[in-house]
């Protein structure tokens, strides 16, 4: 199985419920909150939407909302779920795709610009998002803080959930900050299936660094949806870039 074939159409068919916890309200209502407070009237625009967790609910807030996804099996379950005039998708990479219009937000949630593997179109990523974005609109990341810091010496790899339905553990190459998430599922009838996805894993104050250079402000970070401070300790941030009222 190759990295793209993870998300192909037996996944995106399956994958509301292998990421249920991800929909759970506890966890999907305070980033639906915070997303609408930012956007206003809208509109918004997501990098990898998916099959559309965050995007349908926040549209039914009566904010209009477009997406950017890459693998089209993915945006199928995302049409199916929500008509395209609803929450309309572009199939494509969140370095380069275009979609008409100007949005007072662009947002990526859930680690997704991780899954743009070099650093130049990482900060092509940022710059989409700049060339997207209307005066005064903002940018909005989601992202983990790379766990590293605690591996003893030689250790290279980490589990993140070990269940009797799933097992899963990230590998890294600290050079070149890249890493591959490895999945092992039981599927029902017993078998073992194997998939991965490769990342690169972005540094807080590189992201910052990206944004200058696509011409946005450092307006907020904070560790997580509910607004708690981004301290030393956090395992995760999210951050808004704000694009100068005085820009074109």
């Amino acid at each position: 199985m190759t990295s793209s074939d993870l998300w192909d159409e037996d996944t995106a068919e399956k994958y509301d419920d292998l990421s249920a916890e991800m929909f759970a309200p506890q966890v999907l209502d305070p980033a639906v909150d915070f997303l609408a407070r930012l956007a206003g009237p809208g509109p918004a625009l997501e990098f990898a939407i998916g099959t559309g967790r965050v995007a349908i609910p926040l549209a039914a807030r009566g904010i209009p909302v477009s997406g950017i996804e890459l693998s089209a099996p993915m945006a199928d379950q995302l049409r199916r779920k929500a008509p395209g005039e609803q929450v309309p998708v572009v199939v494509g990479d969140m370095a380069t795709t275009r979609v008409p219009g100007q949005f007072s937000l662009v947002y990526v949630v859930w680690n997704s610009i991780g899954n743009v593997c070099t650093q130049d179109e990482q900060v092509e990523c940022f710059r989409n998002a700049a060339r997207h974005l209307s005066p005064g609109g903002r940018f909005v990341v989601e992202l983990w803080v790379p766990p590293i810091r605690r591996f003893p010496p030689g250790q290279s790899a980490v589990p993140f959930e070990v269940t009797d339905r799933h097992v899963g553990f990230d590998t890294y190459d600290m050079v070149t900050q890249r890493g591959t998430s490895h999945h092992y599922r039981r599927l029902d009838d017993g078998s073992l299936r194997y998939g991965y996805s490769n990342f690169r894993y972005i540094w807080p104050a590189e992201c910052d660094l990206m944004a200058r250079l696509a011409g946005l402000e450092l307006e907020q970070r904070v560790a997580g949806w509910d607004g708690s401070p981004f301290t030393s300790d956090s395992e995760s941030h999210v951050s808004v870039w704000r694009k100068p009222v005085d820009a074109s």
